[in-house]
C-alpha cells in the first residue's frame, strides 16, 4: 500500500505542476494580450491624430491657393501703377533741382540787396 501512496503522490505532484504552468501560460498570455491592445489602442490615436492633421493641411492649401491669387492680383495692379510712380519719381527729382536753384538765386538775390544798398547808402533794416 506504501507504494499505491507513492504512485498516487507522484500523480499529483504533475497536476500541480500542469495546473501552475497552465497559470502561467494564461497570466502571459493575458499580459501580451493586454499589451497588444495598448498598443492597438495608440495605433488607433495616432490614425486619428494623422487625419486631424492632414484635415488643417489641407484647409491651409486652401488658403495658401487663395493667397496666390491675391498676391497675383497684387502684382498685376502694382504693374499698372509702375508708370505713375516713375513719374512720382521725375517730379521728386525736378523739386530737388528746383530747391537747389531757389537756393542759388536766393543767394544771388542777397547779394544783389546788399550791392544796391551799399550803392545808395540805405542802412540795413
Amino acid at each position: 500500500m506504501a507504494e499505491n501512496e507513492v504512485i498516487k503522490e507522484q500523480n499529483d505532484q504533475p497536476d500541480e505542476l500542469a495546473d501552475a504552468l497552465d497559470d502561467l501560460f494564461n497570466g502571459v498570455s493575458t499580459m501580451i494580450k493586454s499589451e497588444l491592445q495598448g498598443s492597438n489602442n495608440l495605433l488607433e490615436l495616432l490614425e486619428k491624430m494623422n487625419l486631424k492633421v492632414a484635415e488643417e493641411y489641407t484647409s491651409y492649401g486652401d488658403v495658401a491657393s487663395g493667397l496666390r491669387v491675391f498676391v497675383e492680383q497684387l502684382k498685376h495692379k502694382s504693374g499698372s501703377f509702375e508708370g505713375y510712380v516713375q513719374q512720382i519719381d521725375a517730379i521728386d527729382q525736378q523739386v530737388t533741382e528746383f530747391e537747389a536753384v531757389i537756393s542759388m538765386l536766393d543767394k544771388y538775390v542777397s547779394m544783389l540787396e546788399k550791392k544796391v544798398q551799399s550803392a545808395y547808402q540805405i542802412p540795413p533794416a
